[in-house]
């Protein structure tokens, strides 16, 4: 099978998030999808198949190394780089549709740049005070830090934090998660910074480089209240030595969630 492995959000490769993708994998079981996930080690993998809803160009299904997701941002934008890379035509130019988890989720192209349409959230609203004062101890942030909290979850499950800064953002130092283990938080930058947002997403067992779902929410959740501008660029993975900026715009009712993907792998895998 042919296979693919996209860096995103990013223009230079090894600087973003990395999704590894196979490609016309129609003939494996969820099994042998859930085994090769674990075994690239990778935060997601995902699987190219034809699609079932006749508006959609194709399938994909997406593994961690320990579930499924109906749903993952970055990993929408690689495997759309891969199936377009790899030959594929979407059946409306400039607008690929995805079959998933979450149903249709449109990605557009523009001067090169892939955008997926942020999806509905299956959880919203804001953060009880137990959840809360559990989220701040495990980031050590104090409630001074906090300027508030909300449910963004699209699927993966993410809980957002709005912080005072993105200094604050950077200086965290998490502990060990227990009942909520997709935390995400966000903070301004000082203005004339090369990015308006500093981002960061926790789960288990570690900090993922960049991630489109979070933003996604944090998008919807920010742009919603007026926190945030229509446009805006947020960086991630700054502290793990990654250099993602994702790019956000409000066009009519759609909040679109793009970047830079880089085509870093290209060879065949024996599944």
């Amino acid at each position: 099978m042919r296979f693919s492995q996209v860096d995103v959000f990013t223009d230079e490769l090894t600087l973003g998030n990395p999704v590894a993708v196979v490609h016309d994998a129609d003939g494996l079981t969820d099994e042998q999808m859930a085994a090769f996930a674990r075994w690239t080690n990778l935060s997601e993998t995902t699987f190219l198949l034809a699609p079932t809803d006749p508006v959609a160009d194709y399938r994909l299904q997406i593994f961690t190394t320990y579930a499924e997701l109906p749903f993952a941002g970055h990993p929408t934008l690689g495997s759309a780089r891969a199936w377009l890379a790899a030959g594929g035509s979407p059946q409306h130019p400039g607008v690929l549709r995805q079959e998933c988890g979450a149903g249709i989720v449109r990605v557009r192209e523009d001067a090169g740049r892939l955008s997926f349409a942020a999806p509905p959230q299956v959880r919203s609203g804001p953060v009880d005070e137990a959840d809360l004062a559990e989220v701040r101890g495990v980031l050590g942030v104090s409630p001074s830090d906090v300027v508030d909290a909300q449910w963004v979850d699209n699927g993966p499950g993410w809980v957002a934090l709005l912080l005072t800064d993105a200094d604050t953002v950077l200086a965290i130092e998490p502990g060990t998660f227990d009942r909520l283990t997709k935390v995400g938080v966000v903070g301004p930058h000082v203005a004339g910074a090369d990015a308006d947002l500093e981002v960061r997403a926790f789960f288990p067992p570690g900090e993922d480089p960049v991630t489109g779902s979070l933003n996604a929410g944090i998008a919807q959740w920010l742009i919603g209240t007026g926190r945030a501008p229509d446009s805006y660029v947020a960086a991630q993975g700054t502290r793990l030595g990654r250099r993602g900026r994702v790019h956000v715009d409000r066009v009519e009712d759609d909040i679109w969630i793009g970047g830079d993907t880089v085509l870093g792998v290209v060879g065949t895998v024996a599944l």
